[in-house]
Formats: structure tokens, sequence, C-alpha cells
């Protein structure tokens, strides 16, 4: 099968998950009934994520020069991806995220991102000259370099995916360059300035920020599925109905699915429902990586 080369730009984390009945409020204690550590950061998650899925993926991000970082070097090299660009701070550590799971799968996350915050522009020279079809982008990591890749990605006729996660503000420059933008209510909310509480105002917020020059918006909703705005018409695509166990990285398994399906030439609704597919998997596995589904569990 003949398929587009995707970079992807962002962070990696080692997770820190802890398991329990509810998210404690601020100064609550509450006992855990389980931990581990598993590989994550939103980039890393990602590229991990077009490579099980069948893409061809070259990894972007920078790493601390300690065992976490060997660590995952060796784990992105196993996976099949391209590890010729990653980065290793010499004086911070790699990042790290410390996230808790409550009994219905939902999670809070607090990121200290180490050596994500000193990834630079001049990183990104070399791999941004690779021939590739598709640039993925996420935000764990400083918006000055996802500016930089963006606009170099736009100047060369390469396709910006940009998942605006964790929820920012965006410059309209920045998004007048976007050819599509994977928000989910949240932060669909903070870009379109409209509270998003169902499907009927996701679409309005896709609609808002398809005004504001975004070419494509998927707006993702969790069980109830996605909304695809282009060019002004909004359509939804349900997603399977599952029991969800943890919903940490079915973000990124959507949107590296996304990449893949149109690396393929697929159209935006089939990508968009594999991205589903594959999301809805993820969600019944405890973890990140450790979450991500393999092309065949979707054939």
């Amino acid at each position: 099968m003949n398929r587009s080369k995707i970079v992807v730009v962002g962070s990696t984390n080692m997770d820190m998950v802890v398991q329990a009945d509810h998210i404690p409020v601020p100064g609550e204690t509450v006992l855990s009934g389980s931990f581990f550590m598993n590989p994550g950061g939103k980039g890393a998650n990602q590229a991990v994520a077009v490579a099980r899925l069948g893409g061809e993926v070259i990894f972007v991000s920078k790493l601390g020069n300690d065992v976490f970082g060997r660590q995952f070097s060796q784990l992105f090299h196993d996976e099949g991806i391209d590890i010729s660009f990653l980065l290793h701070d010499k004086d911070l550590p790699s990042g790290v995220a410390l996230i808790t799971v409550d009994k219905g799968g939902e999670n809070s996350i607090v990121v200290a991102s180490g050596a994500n915050a000193s990834l630079r522009k001049e990183d990104l020279a070399d791999a941004l000259d690779v021939p590739s079809g598709i640039l993925l982008l996420q935000l764990e990591i400083p918006m000055a370099v996802v500016e930089y890749a963006v606009e170099c990605a736009a100047s060369k006729g390469i396709k910006v995916i940009l998942n605006p996660a964790p929820a920012a503000a965006l410059s309209p420059g920045l998004l007048e360059k976007i050819d599509i933008l994977t928000p989910n209510k949240t932060e669909a909310s903070m870009i379109a300035g409209i509270p998003v509480t169902d499907m009927g105002s996701a679409k309005k917020a896709a609609i808002a920020i398809c005004d504001k020059g975004v070419r494509t918006v998927v707006v993702t909703m969790g069980p109830l599925g996605a909304v695809i705005c282009e060019g002004g018409e909004c359509s939804v695509v349900e997603t399977r109905k599952v029991a969800a166990v943890d919903t940490t990285a079915a973000g990124d398994v959507f949107n590296g699915a996304i990449a893949v399906a149109l690396s393929e030439g697929k159209n935006m609704a089939e990508a968009v429902r594999f991205a589903c597919d594959a999301a809805a998997i993820s969600v019944t596995r405890l973890g990140a990586q450790s979450s991500i589904p393999y092309r065949k569990e979707l054939l």
C-alpha cells in the first residue's frame, strides 16, 4: 500500500498512574488500590499509535539523559518508529505525568515537562526537511516550536494536524495554517468561545472555529463520537459503545489513527470512523501506550 510519511513532533513522559474510587478534591487524601508506570506523553502516544496502526512515522522529541530517556529510545525503536531525530537534554530530566484514574475511567493529570520544555525550533530543521505528507502536533511542547513547525510544514505543502491539547490560547495566524484541528469538548469551548455540552453545541463550536481559518475541525465527544466540520457543513460520526476502564491516551490514539487513515488516502469521514474505532478499543484498557491497539485489532 502506498502511504505518505507522518512526522510527529511532541512530548514524551513517563506516566505514573494511580487507580482510585474517585479523583481527590483539594485537601483530600484518597487511598488507592494500585499503582503502575507506563510510557506516555501526547507526542509519544501518537507516534506509537501511528506505528501500531500501520503508518510510517518519524518522531521528534527531547528526552532526558536518564534511565527513562534510555528506556524510551529503546521502546520507540522496538515499535518500528524512526528515532533518527530524537534528542537528549544533558541537564533536564525526562518528562513525567502523575495520573489519577477513577472507577469510571476518567482521569486527572499533572505533567512535569522536564526535557520537553527545552525542545527548540532548531531541533526540528532536519526532520522537517524529510519528504513527508503529514505533520502531527500537540501542545505539551513550547508554543513557539509548534508555531515554527506549522509554518514550515505549511510552506512545504505538508498537511498539518494539530491536536490542541492541553488547552491553550491559539493565535489567529496559527489557526489559519492548520488543515485539521482536533479539539475535545473542553478545548473546542475555549477556542470557539462557545460552551460545548452536546452534539448541537459541538457543531456550533466547530463552525465557529472553521470561521477562524481552520480548514477542517473534528470535535471529539468521547462516547458520543465526533463532529466533523468542513466548509461550514457538519456531520456526526458515532462511536461503538464500550465499557470504559481508562480514557488516558484515547485522544492520542484518535489523532494517530486519523493521520494513518489520511496517509493511506481515506477521506475525512472514513478517517474519523477509523479513529473512533481505535479510540474505543483503547479506553477498555489501562494506561497510555499499553492501551494502544494494533491494526489487526480493527479488522
